[in-house]
Order: C-alpha cells, then sequence, then structure tokens
C-alpha cells in the first residue's frame, strides 16, 4: 500500500510495509521493557535497598548509545528487528521502573492493612488493589516510553532496519530531502495517534482520574468500602 503523493522509492517497500514494520519495532520494544518493568518494580518495593542500584544499572543502558547496541548484537541476532528491539526495550527501563515503583508506593498503607488484616494473600491484595491503584502511573511511563521508542526506530535505519527512517538516508543518498520530510510527518502522527490510543486506554481503566480532586481525595476511601463490603 502507497499513500498518493507520497513516493518512496521501491526498494524501500511500500507505505504500509514500513508502517507495520516500524509499529512492530516500537510497541514490542514497549511491551518488553513493561514486562521486565513490572517485576523489577515489585523487587525494588519488596526490597528497597535494591532500587538505588537497579536504577543505576537502568541509566548506564540508557547512555549507551545505539549503535554500540547494534554491533554487539549483529553478532548473535543479525540484521534483524531484534537487534533493534532489545536495546530499544532496554533504553525503556530507565522510565518505566521508577513509574512502576512510584506508582506501588503511592498506594496508602491503610489500604494495606485493611486488606491484610481481612486475609487477602499478598498475590491478592497486588492484583485486586495496589496494581489497578498504580496503573496511572505505570500508564505515565509507558506512554513516554512508547513515543520514544516510535522516534528512535528510526535509528535502525544505520542497520538498515530503520523502517521509516530508512526515508531519512534515502533522503541524503538520493537528493530528495521531501522523503526526509515525510518521513518527520509520519513519525510525529504514529506518536501522536498512539499516544492518543493509550490515553483511552488508561482512562478507561482509570475512572477516577477523572472526577476531580475531591473524588481523587476519597480514593483510599472508597478503596476501604469496597474492601468491607466484599468480606475477601
Amino acid at each position: 500500500m502507497n499513500i498518493p503523493g507520497i513516493n518512496i522509492p521501491s526498494y524501500l517497500g511500500t507505505f504500509g510495509d514500513l508502517l507495520a514494520e516500524h509499529l512492530t519495532m516500537a510497541l514490542t520494544a514497549s511491551l518488553l521493557g513493561l514486562l521486565i518493568s513490572v517485576p523489577v518494580g515489585l523487587m525494588c518495593v519488596r526490597w528497597p535497598r535494591w532500587y538505588p542500584p537497579v536504577l543505576a544499572t537502568a541509566s548506564v543502558l540508557y547512555a549507551i548509545p545505539s549503535l554500540a547496541f547494534f554491533v554487539l548484537l549483529i553478532a548473535f541476532t543479525g540484521i534483524s528487528q531484534t537487534t533493534v528491539i532489545i536495546p530499544l526495550a532496554l533504553y525503556t527501563l530507565s522510565g518505566l521502573i521508577p513509574n512502576v515503583v512510584d506508582g506501588l508506593r503511592s498506594v496508602p498503607q491503610e489500604v494495606r492493612q485493611a486488606a491484610t488484616a481481612m486475609g487477602m494473600s499478598r498475590a491478592r491484595q497486588l492484583a485486586t488493589i495496589e496494581f489497578p491503584l498504580a496503573f496511572p502511573a505505570v500508564m505515565a511511563g509507558l506512554r513516554v516510553a512508547t513515543v520514544a521508542n516510535i522516534s528512535m526506530v528510526s535509528v535502525g535505519a544505520l542497520i538498515g532496519m530503520g523502517a521509516f527512517g530508512s526515508l531519512f538516508t534515502a533522503a541524503a543518498q538520493l537528493d530528495r530531502y521531501e522523503l526526509a520530510v515525510t518521513g518527520i510527518i509520519v513519525t510525529i502522527a504514529m506518536a501522536l495517534v498512539v499516544d492518543f490510543i493509550l490515553m483511552l486506554i488508561q482512562r478507561a481503566a482509570t475512572p477516577w482520574t477523572r472526577t476531580g480532586t475531591a473524588m481523587k481525595r476519597r480514593r483510599p476511601v472508597t478503596a476501604l468500602k469496597n474492601l468491607r463490603s466484599t468480606g475477601r
């Protein structure tokens, strides 16, 4: 599929091919980063002394240039989408882990105590109370990470796996700078659309965030009442 008015060189593939490749790499990296960050964040909340070294490690990984990552990974994963996805997933940790930790730490202590007094297991507390209350913070981090990944996928063009990033290299090679403009516009549009979708998911899953400050203050009380009413 090509878009009328956008003349992409045939050797790069169609607009649809580039779009699918770009979103696949960006979203897979974000999901992988989230799957790593949640258990690591839980560990840091359970054992706070691990949080500083974990955060420092995530910051060091974020500081490694993507090109260096590509060079190291090509020997194992070849020139493939995986070579781009792994660094992007590691980059998300520096933002996602703090959000997971902050979200879980923001759960009111009285809610935890009430759940424990009612005999709820630790796993059930996490699934039914702590994770739902921490969800806004986690989603905020995920939105930032996903938008960043949509932009950073373009760096993969350095190894021939940049999806719309290949338009930038083609623009320089062919002296067709309209391709660079197209790449910029499409990347921004993708980021805005995906962020909007994630925002809708966040709003649907956290209705209390839309009902004003008064409701936010009452949220812990509401949670306690729900626990007492269910008796579980």
